[in-house]
């Protein structure tokens, strides 16, 4: 007898036992499991049997990552959501067929014509193609095994783009993992073990993989019933602060709309949520949005994370909703997967990276059917660290609660940012200038000075949801009442969002060191951030003349004292940003014709200047040089108590280098002084021009000290020649503007012109002098041997709480 035909065989007897037992499905060989699409587990065979009974209607597929690979480099994490699909079954002969639409063109008409039309023109995407195993009384059974043990997260491109190498899906040991494998009304989900094997390359999987040729994941998939009717998608509107359908994209092109209308169309995301009276200024919800804490979240970080989550109730509160907004424990028999549920997730991963919120969206609509934050469990114990640097409160046995009280702050916070953009929004990095205004900027630890001079942490990071944040949810969410114009009254509230004098810089105007608005930073304080970077210098000051041993713990190693001193050294590393923005600044809104707003305007010439000049302050030698109190109490690492990327890289071996700190912030400030498209708007604007700002910068290094001066600074030598690095690479940066990357090389000439003078009494300054004209003369002949001369590696700083 054939394979085939006892396959279908056994596929036939499944079939007739029916039923909603499980005990019928054992005793025909498998185990049957219904739900939104049924599910038949041949336990011996090791296959996963869908039985379809509803071919072109349309569902949403997710797959996700739901157990990770543990690096933060490469980006695997557990819990991470792959794209949202919208998909179908289509039968052709003897195969289903699995196929994405194509949601990117539409015609939004009700002309059948019209959008066949459209849909036409476009490819659509074939997932799978199962072949049938048996049809009975319109249910087709397929085996689906090899689908859902592929590489549906895409993880071999996502190696081999890290360098770790290439790798690919091994069949014999990739299986569906049942205890994660259920069947509900309106989902079904399943999960397999996919192991990949392939030769490692790089240097993070051998840190968190047991044997890096064999990498075993988990990989999620849910196959999700489209929601119910009656739906309103949000329109986008740029200035009110959420997430875009595609997320900093234009949405779909509409090929229906009028000519001369825009074709590009975009819907807010958001979850439904309706009033049970929308005619009442406060009113219960239909049905409110709740959220679930992951059990796997330690206390006192499980409570923080429901408390900060929670904060988002207050802001559904203003916006005239009872108890909308709930956070709850998982419960113990859930999966966090299950798209049923909207999850917070705790994660851990070998070093500390960026936690974030992502959803499920519906891809027509834009409605959240579930939103999925993701927290790295590093980042309380990265603030902890933060602490000690700044209170050095070590002064016995004792540990005090301050450390741990700053650190939960940030957490409730972190929980309350990363559920609001799995509830719809943006970041807005104008908040912290405007008095920490929203949950959904990037805060940096506030830390102020009590009168008599101590250093006070209690306020370190905001308590409770934002005003910004109230105005976002209330256009978001609100619900008007049958008689009112939902558009016009969302427009009102942002215009009143915008009389109220709200800033709003959304992530791509704020990320890069040479972005333009001087409002949007991340992790920033205050209005002025001029005076914020001097008073950041004040606290670091404080911070480094009370570093000692009592920065870390009784009984720690000693050479751990190094990754505190980084976070002591280099706390002002983010606002050198903020005030570098002032420089080549234009302060703009995202108007749109009619609503009033000022139209761009240039950051004043002066405060550019005071901004170029508080700058130049941080390369001071004085500011740099740590005290030999301090570099000489660092010892070499103790065994099992390696470098890492937490520690500064220096040149003395297993000694403690005193000049590396030195080179890690001075690399800092030339980077943001010699951004090429902050020195091309100077260019053009010219007050001041990038070349009055280079003249400046060789006055205050290279040409500081006379020409045969017996003076060896060899502090300030190592600040020239990171200078020189910067104007080198900058000059040939073929990306750079044509005037920039002349500026650099006038100023290169310039350095060069001084190696040539009269040598130095000083051999040490001669040495300084010959190694710089080698460079210079090395790029004059090849422009790519700066390629091969390394740059600084610095200590990661961002995301700075993690």
């Amino acid at each position: 007898m054939s394979k085939r035909l006892v396959a279908w065989l056994i596929v036939g007897l499944l079939a007739a036992c029916g039923g909603n037992s499980e005990s019928a499905g054992h005793a025909s060989g498998g185990q049957r499991l219904e739900g939104f699409v049924d599910l038949v587990w041949d336990e011996a065979g090791g296959r996963l049997l869908l039985r379809i009974d509803s071919l072109d209607a349309p569902f949403i597929y997710q797959s996700a990552l739901a157990r990770g690979i543990g690096s933060n480099d490469i980006g695997l994490d557990r819990g991470q959501l792959g794209p949202t699909r919208l998909v179908r079954f289509t039968r052709s002969g003897p195969k289903i067929l699995l196929v994405q639409e194509n949601v990117d063109y539409r015609a939004q008409s009700d002309d059948e014509r019209e959008r066949a039309a459209v849909t036409e023109s476009f490819a659509i995407s074939v997932l799978w193609g199962f072949d049938i195993l048996d049809e009975s009384r319109g249910v087709y059974t397929v085996d689906a095994t090899g689908f859902f043990t592929r590489d549906a997260h895409d993880l071999a491109a996502a190696l081999a783009a890290n360098e770790e190498g290439d790798y690919a899906v091994d069949p014999t040991r990739s299986v569906i993992f049942m205890p994660r494998t259920k069947a509900f009304p309106d989902n079904t989900e399943v999960e397999a073990v996919v192991t990949f094997t392939g030769k490692p390359t790089g240097e993070f999987l051998r840190t968190v993989v047991p044997d890096p040729t064999l990498i075993s994941v988990h990989i999620h998939h849910s196959f999700v019933r489209l929601p119910e009717d009656g739906y309103e998608p949000l329109p986008y509107d740029p200035r009110a602060g959420v997430i875009g359908l595609t997320y900093e994209g234009r949405g779909f092109i509409d090929y229906a709309s009028k000519i001369g209308d825009d074709m590009f169309v975009n819907f807010g995301v958001r979850h439904r949520l309706e009033k049970t009276n929308p005619d009442a200024d406060v009113s219960d919800a239909v049905e409110p949005i709740v959220y679930y804490v992951d059990r796997g979240a330690p206390e006192p970080v499980r409570s923080a994370l429901i408390e900060g989550a929670s904060w988002w109730n207050q802001a559904f509160e203003a916006a005239g909703y009872r108890n909308a907004f709930q956070v709850k424990l998982l419960p113990e028999e859930a999966d966090p997967m299950d798209v049923r549920y909207n999850v917070i997730q705790w994660v851990h991963r070998s070093t500390r990276g960026w936690s974030y919120g992502t959803s499920v969206v519906d891809p027509r609509t834009g409605e959240i059917m579930k939103g999925h934050v993701t927290l790295g469990s590093l980042r309380v114990r990265q603030d902890y660290l933060i602490a000690e640097g700044l209170l050095a409160p070590y002064d016995g046995d004792d540990v005090p609660d301050d450390m741990l009280e700053m650190s939960l702050a940030r957490i409730r916070q972190l929980s309350a940012h990363e559920v609001g953009h799995t509830i719809g929004f943006e970041h807005n990095f104008a908040a912290s200038t405007q008095d920490r205004s929203s949950v959904m900027d990037y805060p940096y630890p506030l830390a102020k000075f009590t009168p008599e001079g101590k250093l006070d942490l209690s306020d370190a990071y905001a308590t409770g949801i934002g005003e910004w944040d109230k105005r976002t949810v209330l256009y978001a969410y609100q619900d008007f009442a049958d008689d009112v114009d939902a558009n016009a009254a969302r427009n009102a509230i942002v215009n009143e969002t915008i009389a109220q004098g709200f800033k709003y810089v959304a992530d791509p105007d704020s990320r890069a060191v040479g972005s333009a608005h001087p409002d949007g930073n991340l992790w920033d304080n205050g209005a002025d951030a001029i005076a914020e970077l001097e008073h950041l210098m004040k606290v670091r000051n404080y911070a480094l003349r009370r570093f000692s041993a009592a920065n870390i713990r009784v009984g720690r190693p000693e050479a751990t004292l190094e990754e505190v001193l980084v976070t002591v050294y280099l706390m002002h590393r983010f606002q050198l940003r903020a005030v570098g923005k002032l420089i080549g600044g234009v302060y703009y809104s995202y108007s749109m014709r009619g609503d009033g707003q000022e139209p761009p305007a240039l950051v004043d010439a002066a405060k550019q200047r005071q901004a170029i000049d508080a700058l130049l302050g941080t390369l001071r030698p004085e500011v740099l040089r740590l005290p030999r109190r301090l570099t000489d109490r660092i010892p070499p690492r103790p065994p099992g108590v390696p470098r890492s990327r937490e520690t500064f890289s220096g040149f003395t071996g297993v000694v403690f280098d005193p000049l590396a700190p030195a080179a890690s912030a001075a690399a800092l400030t030339v980077e943001v002084l010699l951004d090429p498209h902050r020195a091309a708007r100077m260019n053009r604007y010219g007050t001041p021009d990038f070349a009055s700002l280079l003249n400046q910068l060789l006055a205050n290094s290279w040409f500081s000290v006379p020409q045969n001066t017996d003076r060896y600074d060899d502090l300030q030598q190592q600040t020239n020649l990171i200078i020189l690095d910067g104007l080198m690479r900058l000059a040939v940066n073929k990306d750079a503007d044509s005037s920039v990357r002349g500026d650099a090389f006038a100023a290169i000439d310039r350095i060069y012109a001084r190696t040539q003078l009269s040598a130095p009494a000083d051999p040490g300054m001669r040495a300084h002098l010959r190694l710089a004209a080698y460079r210079i003369e090395r790029l004059y002949a090849d422009p790519s041997s700066i390629e091969a001369e390394p740059p600084v590696v610095v200590p990661p700083g961002s995301p700075i709480g993690n």
